[in-house]
């Protein structure tokens, strides 16, 4: 079976299966909305051809950052966490647009996901599809590490390029 048929097939499912937002519809301007009432939209793959695009490019001096937490942190649950970047352009999932692309939370989930590999959705795995930039973190106390990973519209990772992970201890 052609390789880019399943490639495309799976990732239509993986769309589906994240389109969990109901007939709710929020407008994108809702920077605090939950993770798990993100919109998806399949304009990923052209109707023609049935083809994923590529990864985009990264441009020269972008970078994801912790907009107000620093390594080494204590902090208090609940926690308003901000993301931001530098050079990129925040966008929501569903298109494939160069330049732009959505934050993910990953909680004592590693460094990074290696480029091109679609960022799990777990309670590890945080995704901020409708394109915010601000979050509520409730965590319990302890030490966490966590990563801003940023992924394009098919949720595929940036790789480390476009990582940064900062420790923190959560006070009780």
């Amino acid at each position: 079976m052609n390789r880019k048929l399943v490639f495309g097939a799976i990732c239509f499912v993986f769309l589906a299966a994240c389109n969990n937002s109901g007939g709710d519809k929020e407008k994108k301007n809702n920077s605090t909305s939950t993770v798990t009432d993100h919109d998806m939209m399949d304009h990923s793959m052209s109707p023609t051809t049935g083809t994923v695009p590529a990864v985009p490019v990264i441009p020269e001096g972008a970078k994801v950052v912790f907009s107000n937490l620093k390594d080494n942190a204590t902090i208090t649950s609940p926690f308003k966490l901000q993301m931001g970047t530098e050079v990129m352009k925040i966008d929501t999932a569903g298109p494939v647009v160069a330049g732009s692309g959505h934050h993910h939370l990953l909680i004592n989930a590693g460094d990074s996901i290696p480029a091109g590999e679609v960022v799990p959705k777990d309670s590890a795995h945080v995704h901020f599809g409708k394109g915010q930039t601000e979050y509520e973190l409730k965590l319990n106390p302890g030490k966490y590490k966590l990563t801003l990973q940023m992924a394009d519209g098919l949720h595929r990772s940036y790789g480390s390029k476009l990582a940064t992970s900062v420790t923190v201890t959560v006070k009780k």
